[in-house]
């Protein structure tokens, strides 16, 4: 993210603009370790497809098509599909939301909410089947995992410099590497977001290999938690209002 606009706000108002806080900055690595889980689950264990790199499956696709694989090519495009939508209707949710750089809105909240909801009833199916869905079953899961992607990048986008990049972290580390490393600016939660992703995808590995049933699992977990960590300061604080439970 460019620093103008920060240095803008402070030659406005003479005062550094506000920073997200840590409860906000867990929130975003927790997102970022469920998308690494829902990575791994999408192309290792459904059609060898990504849930939320849309890049990569662009060039998926072009490669299914070049050597006539349909199976590829219809799993390119229902990544493709869920996603897009995932993104759009999370924009028409939050289409009215000005991002804040303090706290996550209730529509971004609520969507993310959404996607936690989506992936849990993904988890259940995923066990009924046992680990092992077939053909369509694949499919149902595979546009759904894309779908949940959507939903969580889009919700990041519409939180503004409250939120990072969750699913797609390419830019991320090209930012980091020549405007933060290479300015002597290095942001310490680009590692952290970096580290997340990969532990998210090796657990859920290691899930898939012992106990494969329950793979689905993970992702929900870390996504209802990081909305427990973005809406903590807000709890707190109505517990300590007058007349607060």
């Amino acid at each position: 993210m460019s620093d103008a606009p920060r240095e803008q706000a402070t030659e406005v108002s003479g005062e550094p603009p506000a920073e997200p806080g840590t409860h906000l900055r867990v929130a975003v690595v927790l997102l970022v370790a469920a998308s690494g889980a829902v990575e791994t689950i999408s192309f290792t264990a459904l059609d060898h497809v990504f849930a939320g790199v849309m890049t990569s499956n662009l060039a998926l696709l072009g490669m299914a098509a070049g050597r006539g694989q349909a199976t590829g090519v219809t799993a390119a495009v229902l990544a493709l599909a869920g996603f897009g939508l995932g993104a759009a209707g999370t924009a028409r949710c939050t289409r009215r939301e000005e991002g804040t750089a303090t706290h996550w809105s209730r529509p971004v909240l609520l969507c993310l909410a959404g996607e936690a909801l989506l992936l849990a009833a993904g988890a259940v199916v995923w066990a009924v089947l046992g680990g092992t869905p077939g053909r369509a079953a694949r499919d149902v899961l595979q546009f759904g995992a894309a779908l949940t992607m959507g939903i969580q990048s889009g919700a990041m986008v519409a939180a503004g410099r409250a939120a990072a990049p969750t699913t797609y972290l390419t830019g991320t580390l090209a930012t980091y590497i020549v405007k933060g490393v290479g300015a002597g600016r290095p942001n310490r939660w680009v590692p952290v977001r970096l580290a997340a992703l990969i532990a998210g995808a090796a657990a859920c590995m290691a899930v898939l290999r012992t106990a494969p049933d329950w793979a689905g699992l993970l992702p929900p977990v870390l996504v209802m938690s990081a909305l427990l960590s973005a809406g903590a300061p807000a709890n707190r604080s109505r517990r300590a209002a007058p007349g607060g439970e």
